[in-house]
């Protein structure tokens, strides 16, 4: 069964910066994608950034230019840096991965941006 555990979040104030982690555990076969989503109150979960075991990145128009993903493929591990943030980027952050026709999800890390 695969499992994903997501870390790194918190409390930072706007302009900060925070890096989230993302590990999993289980088998993963083959060409795969991770990556993450966000959940703010009130709001759908949008995708923010994936990227493939091929190195294909997606990134919302929402994070261009500040936020940026990465993988260690041997830790079975996904990143995500976010540089100046904004109360806009505060909610739950979800690892995801997507293998061998089957999507999970971690329990998510919450990113709170205020001062």
């Amino acid at each position: 069964q695969v499992q994903l555990v997501e870390s790194g979040g918190g409390l930072v104030q706007p302009g900060g910066s925070l890096r989230l982690s993302c590990v999993a555990s289980g088998s993963i076969f083959g060409f795969n994608t991770m990556g993450w989503y966000r959940q703010a109150p009130g709001k759908e979960r949008e995708l923010v950034a994936t990227m493939t075991s091929g190195g294909t990145t997606t990134l919302a128009d929402s994070v261009k230019g500040r936020f940026g993903i990465s993988r260690d493929n041997a830790k079975k591990t996904v990143f995500l840096q976010m540089d100046s943030l904004t109360a806009e980027d505060t909610a739950r952050y979800y690892c995801h991965l997507h293998n061998n026709g089957r999507r999970y999800w971690g329990q998510g890390t919450q990113v709170t941006v205020s001062s």
